[in-house]
């Protein structure tokens, strides 16, 4: 919205500040987490008197975790108000992948919502229904992926991209569709898979959104992806001021995260951040490399994938506790190392993965 303002530059010559995605960025850091701050408190206690004992504690999980009964949950709604209302407020929004980005965001958002919801008033950590919920996130993607493929130009819009390599490029074709699903949703379901910890996740997922923040600002860049010899995607710059909103939401909310946590994010923060930066990995051209800066939830994605492949097939487990955060802490680990630990580990893959960005 103030990105309009910048258009009477000539009267103001101030309002020509809007014009930089980078101010934008910054502006819409700033707004979303004061607005975290501002507004936390008060959906905080607003969701702690209408869910009386919170969110329900997995009775076969760590017994370390039945101290946290009684929590509210549904924290991502915090996110979601300070993330939805700074991109409106700075971003470009005549840019379409903003508004692919944000709906698929608002879409996860709204099915994790639903989800914490039933567990919260049937007081069962089993919640919504698995296939229907993977086969919402799985048409949500497809409309995502539909809208990539043909707003940009054929046939790069439909095609894949390797680190690394300048020229290497795969056009997928319609198969484009379906890779985005595996992409998208993907990311959503990681990302909910390691919200197991207090702050264990929202800290990686701002690791996350500020490599992608980057990227996507490169690669809108013409002049910056020649540089690197990164592949330009127009109007995809426009992408790091909602990587920007999501890290201002994100330091908002650790703030009430941090152990002990007055609130969890639940499905609804979890799935819609999730599926938030695998959409702009789509967007901007980088599937292979979200799987680099997103090591750690991929990590935590393919422990209960594994642990499930074993239990099935011999009846063994390979980990005692799937996802791997709980195994650790089944090993002696306390808390706050694993959730440190798996921090430093997501910083250093973001390093990984930026670093695809030169080497070429």
């Amino acid at each position: 919205m103030l990105y309009f303002l910048s258009q009477t530059a000539d009267v103001l010559p101030v309002f020509n500040l809007f014009r930089y995605i980078t101010v934008r960025t910054g502006g819409a850091m700033m707004t979303a987490m004061l607005l975290v701050f501002l507004f936390g408190p008060l959906i905080i206690n607003w969701l702690r008197s209408r869910q009386g004992k919170g969110q329900p504690i997995r009775s076969d999980g760590p017994v370390t975790h039945m101290v946290k009964q009684g929590t509210p949950t549904m924290g991502g709604l915090i996110i979601l108000l300070a993330l939805i209302s700074s991109t409106l407020l700075w971003a470009n929004l005549t840019s379409p992948y903003v508004w692919i980005v944000l709906l698929v965001t608002i879409a996860f958002g709204a099915i994790g919502f639903y989800d914490d919801y039933l567990k919260v008033t049937q007081a069962s950590h089993k919640g919504f229904s698995g296939k229907a919920r993977l086969t919402l996130e799985a048409i949500i993607a497809a409309l995502a992926g539909y809208a990539v493929m043909t707003i940009g130009e054929q046939p790069f819009s439909s095609s894949l991209t390797f680190p690394f390599f300048k020229d290497l490029i795969w056009n997928l074709g319609w198969f484009f569709i379906p890779f985005s699903i595996c992409v998208i949703v993907g990311a959503g379901n990681a990302v909910n898979l390691t919200d197991g910890l207090d702050g264990l996740a929202i800290v990686p997922v701002m690791i996350a959104s500020g490599s992608f923040g980057i990227i996507a600002y490169l690669s809108g860049n013409a002049l910056f992806a020649d540089y690197l010899q990164i592949h330009h995607v127009l109007g995809s710059g426009e992408l790091a001021v909602l990587c920007g909103a999501l890290i201002g939401a994100g330091l908002g909310f650790l703030w009430f995260n941090a152990p002990p946590a007055a609130i969890f994010m639940g499905d609804t923060g979890s799935l819609a951040m999730g599926g938030m930066i695998g959409a702009i990995a789509v967007s901007t051209k980088h599937e292979i490399v979200l799987a680099i800066i997103g090591g750690l939830f991929v990590l935590e994605a393919m422990s209960v994938i594994i642990q499930v492949a074993s239990f099935k097939l011999t009846g063994k487990r390979v980990f005692r506790m799937a996802p791997i955060h709980h195994h650790f802490e089944q090993m002696g680990w306390t808390e706050p190392q694993v959730v440190i630990r798996f921090w430093i580990i997501a910083v250093v893959l973001a390093l990984i993965g930026l670093s695809t960005l030169k080497l070429r």
